[in-house]
């Protein structure tokens, strides 16, 4: 893929999980943080609420950077019909993951590839099932103390510690770190052979 991409790539997104995710598919980009934050009291599916913030996001950036390939995405965990975005603090947490313990949940990520100067703006989404076990109080105070969850959709990362308290997946696990690798490459490769 390296050698069809002419125009420089951009992440619009300062998540170390997908920095390492384009890194693992040899992708050449740099990365420019977007200004948008996440509203969770917007009244939206989490299909579209991930798909509507991964479109603003790769728009802000895209904005300043019209020659050039701006991937934006949002992952969020949605429980009975409730988005968890990333916890506010530490008890916020705890209540998440105490919430999702012994259920299962999905995860939605929204990505959007933008290039304005050819015209081409892709949006899409992925979803996959998660099934944690029975989650004890010590269980879920030590993960928090340990590594932290503020930074992380549903207050969990799959790829740490935390993979030992997961049942099952159904669906993509690379979904789940925050970009659906084998979608997004597919996706991009189209978006780049629309030109």
């Amino acid at each position: 893929m390296i050698n069809i991409v002419k125009d420089k790539i951009i992440l619009a997104s300062n998540s170390p999980r997908r920095k390492q995710l384009l890194e693992q598919i040899d992708l050449n980009f740099e990365v420019i943080t977007s200004q948008i934050d996440e509203d969770l009291s917007l009244d939206l599916e989490p299909n579209i609420f991930v798909e509507h913030y991964a479109n603003l996001k790769a728009e802000n950036v895209a904005n300043r950077y019209k020659n050039h390939w701006v991937i934006g995405a949002d992952t969020v965990v949605a429980y009975n019909n409730k988005i968890f975005g990333k916890p506010k603090d530490n008890d916020e947490s705890y209540v998440m993951l105490k919430t999702l313990s012994g259920n299962t949940h999905e995860v939605f990520t929204g990505v959007s590839i933008h290039h304005l100067n050819r015209g081409i703006i892709n949006t899409f989404h992925e979803r996959t099932e998660v099934k944690f076990k029975t989650l004890s109080k010590e269980c879920i105070a030590y993960y928090i103390d340990t590594y932290g969850a503020l930074d992380k959709a549903g207050s969990y990362g799959i790829q740490d510690w935390f993979a030992t308290c997961v049942q099952s997946i159904n669906g993509c696990f690379y979904n789940v770190m925050g970009l659906p690798l084998a979608k997004f490459y597919e996706e991009f490769l189209s978006s780049i052979n629309a030109q």
